[in-house]
């Protein structure tokens, strides 16, 4: 995929990924995340299957990369405490 594409592609798991979470940190991070959850579950992956995985335009491609992003951003809210109320 070329960089436009990754943006796309990074907006549009980040997007499902806030909307699973209820995280509202807005588009650019939305992209941020989307992407770096991609990359990390894509090297997960690859490291518990040993198979080789293609970030391509495809629907386990997707699902990958919105777990990666839900993932991280769990991760995120859970170093940051968003998540938590504050009283």
């Amino acid at each position: 995929m070329g960089w436009f594409s990754w943006i796309i592609f990074g907006a549009l798991a980040g997007w499902i990924a806030s909307l699973v979470v209820g995280d509202k940190r807005g588009c650019f991070i939305n992209i941020l995340v989307g992407i770096l959850g991609a990359v990390l579950a894509g090297f997960i992956y690859q490291a518990s299957t040993g198979r080789a995985w293609r970030f391509d335009w495809d629907w386990a491609s997707f699902g990958v990369a919105c777990l990666g992003a839900v993932g991280l951003l769990l991760i995120i809210n859970l170093i940051t405490g968003a998540g938590r109320s504050r009283r």
